[in-house]
């Protein structure tokens, strides 16, 4: 029964992480209801979800295409900083003791999801905290070295930076998303299959599913109304900070 539910939610993480972003939350919730440590579960999630990334990427290609001649983003700057962010994210949780993860991972949730809801539906409008071409350099590399050592709404907080820069594609900003992701966990996954943290059971049951789900995902994209993904990412961000801080560490 567990293996039809970690592979039912990695489907809908893939559809998710292709839409909009944010499935990595089920992953690592299923594979901790799977009996994995909370590292663990992290690693293995952000391993699978790894190949996912790639093929939803390569058929995102048209969506990069459009963003590397916009000349308000600068890709190769961004992708440069997205590896080396990922790298050290990686490296920070291999020196992180499982009990001390365990008790920030809800904070973790609840940041990644009020910066996602807030980019996109309060702030959003807002000229004060607009970020320049500088800013959203600095933001993703906090985003790049966060999502090395969380892989927990690294999509949703690329795109509130996006939002922040200007950006309002939703088709554009989910390319340039899908690019950066797989640049900031292709060091955090050698980081995490090196270090022995990745269980391969599991692990291959997910990938397999978040393929299925982002090829779907992808498909939607462009017939789904942007707002209803973005309200279901936030409804299931509170949902696991909920669940995360009732659980005991």
């Amino acid at each position: 029964m567990i293996s039809v539910l970690v592979a039912l939610a990695a489907f809908a993480a893939g559809f998710i992480n292709a839409v909009a972003g944010g499935g990595s939350f089920l992953t690592f919730a299923v594979l901790i209801a799977a009996g994995l440590p909370p590292i663990d579960a992290n690693a293995s999630s952000t391993v699978a979800l790894f190949p996912g990334q790639i093929a939803t990427g390569y058929a995102a290609r048209d969506g990069l295409a459009a963003a590397s001649t916009d000349s308000r983003v600068n890709v190769p700057v961004l992708a440069a900083i997205s590896i080396a962010g990922g790298l050290i994210g990686g490296l920070l949780l291999l020196v992180t003791p499982q009990t001390v993860f365990s008790r920030i991972v809800p904070w973790l949730i609840l940041f990644a999801t009020a910066i996602f809801a807030g980019g996109n539906f309060w702030i959003s409008d807002a000229k004060k905290l607009r970020l320049n071409r500088t800013g959203i350099f600095a933001a993703q590399a906090l985003v790049a070295i966060y999502g090395g050592y969380f892989g927990g709404g690294i999509g949703i907080l690329m795109l509130a930076a996006l939002t922040l820069f200007g950006l309002r594609d939703i088709w554009l900003m989910n390319s340039l998303k899908i690019l950066l992701a797989v640049l900031m966990n292709a060091a955090a996954v050698v980081t995490f299959i090196i270090a022995g943290l990745v269980h391969w059971q599991w692990t291959i049951v997910v990938a397999v599913g978040a393929i299925a789900g982002g090829t779907a995902g992808l498909h939607a994209a462009r017939r789904v109304p942007a707002q209803i993904v973005k309200c279901f990412v936030v409804a299931v961000g509170l949902m696991l900070t909920i669940y995360f801080f009732a659980k005991p560490a």
